[in-house]
């Protein structure tokens, strides 16, 4: 094949004039094409506006059923609801007072899993639901007191499907 060769070949594809297809074929198309759906003028345009709200709805539903679950967890967990505190307000600091001279924090995940929901849409939300639990531990050399506090923690992330 010559350089030229191509140029001379679209040239003359171009001059060429399509054939028109056949009657029959353009019957068959006509009559398989859809009947177009009439438009109502009135509730068009609700719809759109629900179209957008409805874009925000599908990732602020998940967050806020994940933080209901955590608050509520928070709640019904909660252990200091019943104590008194060490140092009562209006007490100041005695000599007695522990002084904490090593601190160490900890936190160990306890468990991982997943849970599937379906919102009142009907479509399904991903939930990775971590359980962790925090220490805290306090050490008074001086005294040889070690005070240690244990917290379980409950995380919950929406997460989208993956569709393909």
């Amino acid at each position: 094949m010559n350089d030229g060769e191509p140029e001379l070949i679209e040239a003359e594809l171009h001059r060429l004039k399509p054939a028109r297809p056949p009657e029959a074929l353009l019957a068959r198309l006509a009559a398989a094409r859809p009947a177009p759906r009439p438009q109502r003028e009135g509730r068009s345009q609700p719809w759109v506006a629900f179209d957008s709200w409805r874009c925000l709805l599908r990732w602020l539903a998940p967050a806020t059923v994940a933080a209901g679950v955590v608050v509520a967890l928070l709640v019904w967990r909660w252990p200091g609801a019943d104590r008194t505190p060490a140092v009562l307000p209006g007490e100041g600091l005695t000599k007695s007072a522990l002084r904490a001279n090593a601190v160490e924090f900890d936190r160990e995940l306890v468990a991982s899993f997943d849970a599937v929901a379906r919102l009142p849409s009907g479509e399904p939300v991903r939930f990775r639901c971590r359980e962790w639990t925090d220490g805290v531990t306090l050490r008074d050399a001086a005294r040889g007191v070690v005070i240690e506090r244990r917290t379980p923690r409950l995380e919950v992330v929406p997460v989208s499907f993956e569709t393909y």
